[in-house]
């Protein structure tokens, strides 16, 4: 379904020469989760309900930072419960983002631990924290508990383990970012695979699919390079276009700022080494595309399971492709990445500053 939640087609946006890329918007065609209408608006309702967002930036904002768009881009075939189950947790994962920047911004380290502390929590006895007196607790526990739904124990243990992860890597970040230390390139590289949440983003493929995958599959070289390409390509496209934004804004977590930092790069420099690294993941990914397409046909040996298991090789090989396009266009089309249009450079205006700490 070709659908945009501004009603035109992505062709129609002026993307910037320095993040175009002819390859994505020529070889990655643009789907939508037929969805998408209901997902945009449940999701809407959700922020109200939890108290994630006030109304009157949910109704100003959240349709314009496209949060559902993204993961009904992305997530193509999913059962919609699933779908919304994940569209509710990405754009609770930006609220959180939000919160963790002004934190940083003010140096709220106590505010910041308390809560780093009940996210871990909430992740492991989220019934326990429906009713938390902080909106982005209780919301993270909302998410979980529905994600806990779909396959079973041993799918849930894995989600734990993997986005206890992410928040331990935020930390670093918070440490990193209030010291002002830069990482270095091979430094970051490690931080930001945990901090874009790679793994939460190709573990959620599952569910999708309706199949928990055999750990035999899940660790395939292919299986496994495929998914890395495709969250390294989101990671650093986000980069690059954050770049200078992030640069302005004194940020240190950044592969151009590290390229500029510990490599002697130039601005410019960096820009076209970011672009490089991008564009190589796209062809990277089209070849290891090729090595799955034979794993699944492989896995196809005659047997149920073996049938089962290849179908959703298939779906979620096509999801991680998907990635690609969804990423690209919600760059151009999300208010998240406008900050030209915002009255204060470092205050993005669909913060919920009341939530934040800033009343």
């Amino acid at each position: 379904m070709h659908a945009f939640s501004h009603g035109s087609s992505p062709t129609a946006l002026a993307v910037p020469p320095a993040l175009f890329l002819p390859v994505v918007e020529s070889s990655f065609p643009r789907q939508l989760h037929p969805y998408w209408p209901r997902l945009q608006e449940n999701t809407r309702t959700w922020l109200l309900e939890k108290r994630l967002m006030p109304a009157d930036l949910v109704e100003e904002h959240a349709d314009g930072l496209c949060y559902t768009d993204l993961m009904a881009g992305y997530y193509i075939g999913a059962p919609d419960e699933v779908l919304q189950a994940i569209a509710d947790y990405s754009a609770w994962f930006f609220v959180w983002d939000d919160r963790h920047d002004r934190d940083v911004v003010h140096r709220r380290a106590n505010a910041w631990r308390k809560l780093r502390f009940r996210l871990h929590a909430a992740l492991d006895a989220p019934r326990d924290h429906l009713h938390h007196q902080d909106p982005l607790v209780a919301g993270l526990a909302d998410t979980v508990v529905r994600l806990y739904s779909f396959l079973g124990e041993n799918w849930n243990t894995r989600f734990a383990r993997h986005f206890h992860a992410v928040i331990e890597a935020y930390d670093r970040e918070f440490r990193n970012r209030i010291s002002g230390t830069v990482p270095t390139v091979p430094e970051y590289l490690e931080l930001r695979r945990l901090t874009f949440a790679h793994r939460i983003w190709t573990d959620l493929l599952e569910p999708s699919a309706e199949c928990e995958l055999p750990e035999s599959v899940r660790r395939h070289p292919a299986f496994r390079r495929a998914a890395l390409l495709s969250q390294e390509f989101a990671a650093w496209y986000n980069d690059l276009c954050s770049l200078p934004k992030e640069i302005a804004g004194d940020e240190v977590h950044n592969l151009g700022i590290s390229l500029i930092h510990h490599e002697g790069l130039t601005l410019e420099e960096a820009v076209v080494e970011l672009r490089r690294r991008v564009e190589e993941c796209v062809k990277q990914f089209l070849a290891a595309e090729k090595d799955v397409l034979r794993l699944a046909a492989h896995l196809a040996d005659g047997t149920v399971r073996g049938k089962e298991t290849s179908i959703a090789v298939t779906a979620c090989l096509g999801n991680m492709r998907n990635w690609f396009s969804s990423v690209y266009w919600f760059h151009h089309e999300s208010g998240r990445y406008m900050v030209d249009s915002w009255d204060d450079r470092s205050t993005p205006p669909y913060v919920n500053n009341e939530a934040a700490g800033e009343k």
